[in-house]
């Protein structure tokens, strides 16, 4: 019988890359993956700290794999992710005595040796690393793939460059080819990861940039689509804008975190430009690429955010009009200079008054764009089946569901007429019939 293994994951698109590489790993090494820790000899939990929320999760989870390794002490449990941190401290290993291996962010190693050495479980690795776990081979189309860890920025509230390190981009060959290897086991999407992206290459030897990267991935044969995030607005450059509006296969939708729509507060963030230069690059994005969908993230009640200063944020997302908002509440973060140097003021109630009033006003821009689309022809990529419906998304990451004559398999590409929508999905049917 095999040795079976789990993986809890916690937080953004990077943890899932960074889960999908190490479940690579370990089924390469011969365990198979169960939906249950219980039923795990090894259990991995893959943490996120950018919220408090989140770490409170991670937390949860904590005690729930203390009281599993109480009951079954040859469980083999490792910590992942930013809570780790690219230096596991001894604080946190005298904090949780029953982790028996700490892995640093996009280092699974430790573990793959604690499992070798330690223990008679895993086999050797096979002299050629699978990028894509058998297991969900021919059950996803769509891969992340990081192409620069961590960040060298220093936003006053953010815990990353802390907890993933300095800029690191990966060789474009090396991306290339991974991508390639993707592509032969079925994956039709790609989603190139970085906390900045759009300064790719700029530590290289070998000076490479996010534009040429893109070009690169999207010649790959059998990659249908490309997406890239996150960017931030002081380096999205024409030659990026030019590369995105002149190649069919990447698409148009740009994730672009504003964080707050009042000058003093950005400047408070250490964010590096104003409102209005953000408008400014909003609009030249929409004069390269008018098809383009523009995704935010938002902080609410950050240190000394007024209600002047929200209903700045209020009034540049009525303006703006995003395609999506992600809106999250200030909560301070240790180490970091705005937990250093400025009081959490603002308090919890208000912050979730705040919170709430803007993700109404997006609801309603969400809706009222989505309802452009009725009676106008999409292209969706399939991804699986749901409720008995297909579903996919668009080059701008809308997700579409539709009914069809069976026929269809994810992976394929189709055209469809949208007779309905809402705030966060489309609804319709097959333009055409087959596929496209």
């Amino acid at each position: 019988m095999k040795p079976k293994y789990h993986i809890w994951t916690i937080g953004c698109q990077m943890n899932a890359a960074d889960s999908r590489y190490l479940a690579a790993a370990l089924e390469d090494r011969g365990f198979e993956p169960v939906e249950s820790p219980d039923q795990a000899g090894v259990i991995v939990l893959n943490t996120c700290v950018v919220r408090q929320k989140a770490e409170d999760k991670a937390h949860a989870r904590l005690g729930i794999l203390r009281r599993l390794k109480e009951k079954k002490p040859d469980t083999v449990i490792a910590l992942m992710g930013c809570l780790v941190g690219v230096n596991p401290s001894r604080d946190l290993q005298r904090r949780f005595p029953f982790v028996d291996v700490f892995l640093p962010p996009s280092q699974p190693g430790a573990l793959l040796d604690y499992l070798r050495t330690r223990t008679s479980r895993g086999n050797p690795p096979p002299a050629t690393a699978s990028l894509l776990p058998p297991s969900i081979r021919g059950h996803t189309v769509i891969a992340q793939v990081p192409v620069i860890f961590g960040c060298s920025l220093a936003c006053s509230f953010c815990v990353i460059p802390y907890r993933r390190g300095p800029e690191r981009s990966r060789p474009r060959r090396e991306i290339v080819a991974e991508i390639e290897s993707l592509a032969a086991n079925g994956i039709r999407e790609v989603i190139l990861l970085g906390q900045i992206i759009d300064r790719y290459g700029l530590d290289l030897a070998e000076k490479d940039d996010l534009a040429s990267l893109l070009k690169a991935v999207a010649a790959v044969e059998g990659i249908r689509r490309v997406r890239f995030l996150t960017s931030h607005p002081n380096w999205i450059s024409d030659s990026l804008l030019e590369t995105v509006a002149g190649e069919e296969r990447i698409c148009p939708h740009f994730e672009i975190a504003l964080q707050s729509g009042s000058d003093p507060v950005l400047e408070r963030m250490r964010r590096g430009y104003t409102a209005d230069e953000f408008r400014r690059l909003v609009a030249r994005i929409r004069r390269f690429i008018p098809s383009a969908a523009i995704h935010t993230d938002i902080i609410v009640g950050f240190p000394g955010e007024s209600e002047e200063d929200f209903l700045a944020t209020h009034r540049i997302i009525e303006e703006l009009r995003f395609d999506k908002v992600h809106v999250a509440a200030y909560s301070p973060r240790p180490g970091t200079l705005a937990a250093l140097r400025y009081p959490d003021d603002v308090p919890s109630d208000e912050k979730a008054r705040r919170l709430a009033a803007l993700e109404r006003v997006q609801n309603e821009i969400q809706v009222r764009k989505n309802e452009t689309l009725i009676g106008s022809r999409v292209s969706v990529l399939v991804e699986g089946r749901r409720n008995g419906k297909c579903f996919g998304r668009t080059p701008q990451d809308r997700l579409t569901f539709f009914t069809d004559d069976g026929s269809l398999r994810p992976g394929d590409e189709v055209s469809i007429e949208i007779t309905s929508a809402g705030a966060h999905s489309l609804r319709g049917r097959p333009a055409t019939a087959g596929q496209s």
